[in-house]
């Protein structure tokens, strides 16, 4: 152990215990979940007795979940949205208790391209970061040659615009990396300013020259997208990135950094830099494993963002893989206890969660199951109430329950939305695409990233796969094999194929980059960030052939 890390040990020691509280008082409250919810619930009601919504939905004389359940319809964020702008607007007391200051709006895409807006309240903020402190001391006990070492924390702007009254909109991870405990912020080695870098491949460039030669001990970003970004920005610019550790210097690929880099400055590092050369004589290509040795990952895996995780086995061989759980702009819902699962426990102390049958979810009045009431293997949609300004608002993420710790579910993202693709009745799904694809791709051995499936209606309709050229030795071989993966996933699927009311899969190739950049013309159409933004594996409308 370093000087260093000896010098911060004593309050490391003090953070950790704090953590370990939280994370002790966490498990416990699985073991009553119903009591856990019902004194969340009535907490709840008395703070936000006050507010239009509670007046308008006679919530005053409401003390038990029946009475919330009867007298507030499922809400959508279009039903919240007159609430929502009078809070934009400054009159909080729509949908707030009257002291809770909004620090931020937490921004992202809506369905409608108008971005939806979050208020991120104080009490808001204490339970993403209590979720957080859980998160990571369960994950550093796993790992405990991680402690006191680097981490590289990729996070998003919270300035991207301003309210009417002036409120930072954005992302809530900046706003988390600026305001966490001096001892954490100690370990981050990327300055919280980068996040503000507006052109991607600088700000991965400025993310890989703070880090780069570190003992990092992790990295940590929501999507896995964005580690594969970082080491395809080193291996692009090696030859850049090599040239200013030997000199010391720093010079991204775009000059548009924000004041404070101006002042920026690094030490000579050669042995470094000929350490880099040497492995890529070695290996024809810069490699993580040149300038890292991180003790684990720690991303989303679940859903359609399973399909990164082969690329990052190549990255990152053998390296472990922490997902940080159901975590979006309105909140925290599951918390992961170990490695290599995107399953996480219900986080039932900062919310109050229901859940709609799968079954029931398109129901103008669906049936709603509590935590404690769901079944292993069933699927269900996920509503929260919390301190976002958030009353039985369905967050349209489809899950899965796994297994129960004590009295909670532990349940896995699946798709956001139904995400339901049908032409025939197949109904096949998002989830069920990807998984198909994952199989096809290690029967065939073929190297699949992106792809888009979309149904076509023809004399026999069918399904179209768009797919890049590079990693392709025989896109037919793939999309015969992805058909039959298909057809075990979705048995309505096989059926129709088997009486040829639906034809087969059929490949489309597409000139290379076309549909990174259709990704980054729906980023910038929809106002998101290429942090957050989900690429879609199915569209579910449906092509014509022209003439019918």
């Amino acid at each position: 152990m370093g000087l260093r890390q000896q010098i911060l040990r004593p309050v490391a020691k003090l953070g950790a215990l704090h953590a370990t509280v939280q994370l002790l008082a966490f498990l416990r409250a699985h073991t009553r979940t119903r009591e856990t919810q019902d004194e969340w619930l009535v907490e709840f009601l008395a703070a936000h007795a006050k507010t239009d919504f509670a007046r308008d939905h006679g919530l005053g004389s409401v003390r038990t979940y029946e009475e919330f359940r009867r007298a507030v319809p499922i809400q959508t964020y279009d039903t919240l949205r007159p609430y929502m702008r009078r809070v934009l607007e400054g009159k909080t007391t729509a949908l707030l208790p009257a002291h809770e200051k909004v620090l931020m709006f937490s921004m992202t895409s809506g369905t409608t391209g108008e971005p939806k807006h979050i208020p991120v309240t104080s009490r808001f903020l204490a339970d993403i970061r209590r979720g957080w402190n859980i998160f990571g001391i369960r994950t550093l006990n796993k790992h405990k040659h991680a402690w006191l070492r680097p981490i590289v924390q990729i996070s998003s702007s919270t300035r991207e615009q301003l309210s009417p009254t002036g409120v930072p909109c954005g992302a809530i991870s900046g706003l988390l990396a600026k305001t966490q405990k001096k001892i954490v912020r100690r370990m981050y080695v990327v300055p919280h300013w980068a996040a503000e870098i507006a052109d991607p491949a600088t700000r991965y460039y400025t993310i890989l020259r703070f880090s780069i030669g570190r003992d990092v001990a992790f990295l940590t970003t929501a999507n896995p997208s964005s580690v594969i970004k970082l080491v395809e920005t080193a291996q692009r610019f090696a030859d850049r990135l090599i040239e200013d550790v030997h000199n010391g210097t720093f010079t991204p690929p775009a000059d548009a950094l924000p004041k404070e880099a101006k002042n920026v400055k690094f030490r000579r590092q050669s042995k470094l830099a000929r350490k880099l050369q040497d492995g890529i004589a070695a290996d024809g290509v810069l490699l993580p494993s040149h300038f890292w040795q991180p003790a684990f990952l720690t991303h989303w895996t679940g859903g359609t963002l399973k399909l990164y995780l082969h690329r990052l086995r190549e990255f990152f061989p053998g390296v472990p893989i922490r997902d940080i759980g159901l975590l979006a702009s309105e909140g925290r819902f599951s918390v992961p206890l170990e490695d290599e699962t995107s399953a996480g426990v219900a986080e039932i102390t900062s919310n109050l969660l229901e859940f709609i049958p799968a079954d029931q979810h398109e129901k103008t009045n669906p049936d709603t199951l509590r935590a404690h009431e769901l079944q292993v293997g069933e699927e269900y949609f996920l509503v929260t109430t919390n301190w976002a300004g958030l009353y039985r608002y369905n967050l349209d993420d489809r899950v899965r329950v796994v297994d129960f710790f004590e009295q909670s579910p532990v349940f896995e993202f699946l798709s956001r939305g139904l995400h339901t693709a049908n032409i025939t009745g197949e109904k096949i799904t998002e989830h069920q695409v990807v998984e198909a694809m994952r199989i096809a791709r290690r029967k065939t051995r073929q190297a699949v990233e992106r792809f888009v499936m979309q149904p076509r209606f023809a004399q026999t309709p069918y399904y179209e796969l768009r797919m890049e050229p590079d990693g392709l030795a025989d896109p037919m071989v793939l999309a015969e094999t992805l058909d039959e993966a298909l057809g075990e996933l979705n048995m309505e699927y096989a059926s129709k194929r088997k009486d040829r009311r639906l034809g087969p899969i059929q490949p489309i190739l597409l000139p290379d980059g076309a549909l990174e950049q259709a990704e980054r013309e729906n980023i910038r159409r929809r106002h998101g960030r290429s942090e957050q933004y989900k690429h879609q594996y199915l569209l579910t409308d449906v092509l014509e052939d022209q003439g019918g």
